[in-house]
């Protein structure tokens, strides 16, 4: 859907990137503050110029240093949704609406303001101004705005960093709506772990303007890079798996179809069919040599070991293969001697279904007639 090259040389740094994304969905920018984000979706937006770039989006070309053409930022048909909201003061939530609808005269009006209302739950918001919105409906608004400019991207820079933990739990799910209802490539910049495990669908790691590793979120949780970000207790590997029906015959508890093996994992309107993220830590992984029985752990998975790494001077990190996927365990140098645990050895992993964090990754988008028809 877009590709991406980008130099740019400041004192004592230097930004040099390139990333190509084929398939349309949220393309993470993940790493510590100071690595470049910022600086690249900037570039991207026609908001800072590069020593060299190339920008193209769905075949469109935006900016390319060899050939010439550089459009300037208002053309570029970019959304950009900041960590702060920016919106109009002077404006109601509905007034800064159709400031975006206006903005976008003569463009082809793929989203209309009824189904961006409906989409971020803004009804009863409408009439507010903008000091009587909450940092999260704010957030909201500016979403709206971003989306009612009909872009042809989509540039959140952290637009939940500046929220309390609660509002960025209120907001998130309107992200992930976002994400499956529509069809809009987005550039998603965060350093928070939480938010790349709820919404990219491909992750890019910067560490000092360079991209350390990209792909799916599976493959990058086990880079040993973003283990050194995300510090030894967030250490874990990502999995995606499908709902199972009946819940995997457990009450209350969903289960996921990974790899060999069903994770028995605590979701909210989980249905049949629907893809799931789940993350293991590491800490929370238990390995047995022999099958465990009459135990309360309601995840017990078979494996092999495909490999073992040094962790610190006092842990060594397990890797298993679980029939395709791995799964991290952190085992203390010890209890590895004391099961000889080695490359190829067959072992069953523990998990509490407690401990395991699980989103759902693909919703259905709403059916027909859905979006109703509102009067303003």
């Amino acid at each position: 859907m877009f590709s991406i090259r980008a130099l740019k040389r400041r004192d004592g740094f230097t930004l040099d990137v390139a990333i190509d994304v084929s398939a349309s969905g949220v393309v993470g920018l993940f790493g510590r503050s100071g690595c470049g984000k910022t600086t690249l979706v900037n570039i991207v937006a026609g908001l800072l110029a590069a020593d060299e770039a190339h920008v193209e989006i769905d075949g469109i070309v935006l900016e390319d240093s060899r050939s010439g053409p550089r459009l300037p930022a208002e053309r570029r048909r970019i959304g950009y949704v900041f960590q702060d909201a920016r919106l109009f003061p002077h404006l109601d939530a509905l007034g800064n609406l159709r400031y975006a609808e206006r903005r976008a005269h003569g463009v082809e009006k793929r989203i209309s303001l009824d189904f961006v209302v409906h989409l971020l739950g803004l009804e009863a918001l409408l009439q507010r101004r903008v000091q009587k919105l909450s940092g999260g409906e704010r957030q909201r608004v500016a979403l709206g705005r971003a989306l009612l400019s009909q872009p042809r991207l989509l540039l959140l820079d952290e637009p939940l960093a500046s929220l309390d933990i609660a509002r960025r739990e209120e907001v998130l799910p309107y992200f992930e709506r976002l994400r499956d209802e529509l069809s809009i490539p987005m550039i998603y910049v965060s350093h928070q772990f939480e938010e790349m495990l709820r919404l990219a669908t491909h992750v890019v790691l910067l560490e000092r303007g360079k991209v350390v590793t990209q792909g799916s979120l599976d493959d990058v949780s086990l880079h040993p890079d973003l283990r050194a970000i995300v510090g030894p207790e967030a250490v874990g590997s990502v999995l995606t798996g499908t709902v199972e029906p009946h819940g995997g015959d457990i009450a209350g508890l969903a289960g996921v179809r990974v790899g060999a093996n069903v994770l028995h994992v605590a979701l909210r309107d989980a249905h049949a069919g629907a893809s799931v993220r789940v993350q293991l830590l590491a800490r929370d992984v238990i390995l047995a040599t022999a099958r465990p029985e009459n135990i309360s752990v309601r995840n017990v998975m078979t494996g092999t070991i495909a490999r073992i790494a040094s962790d610190d001077t006092d842990t060594d990190m397990v890797h298993v293969d679980i029939g395709g996927p791995l799964v991290l365990a952190r085992v203390t140098r010890a209890a590895s001697a004391a099961l000889n645990l080695q490359q190829g050895k067959q072992v069953w992993v523990l998990v509490k279904a407690v401990s395991i964090r699980g989103h759902a990754f693909v919703r259905n988008p709403p059916p027909a007639g859905a979006v109703r028809k509102l009067t303003y």
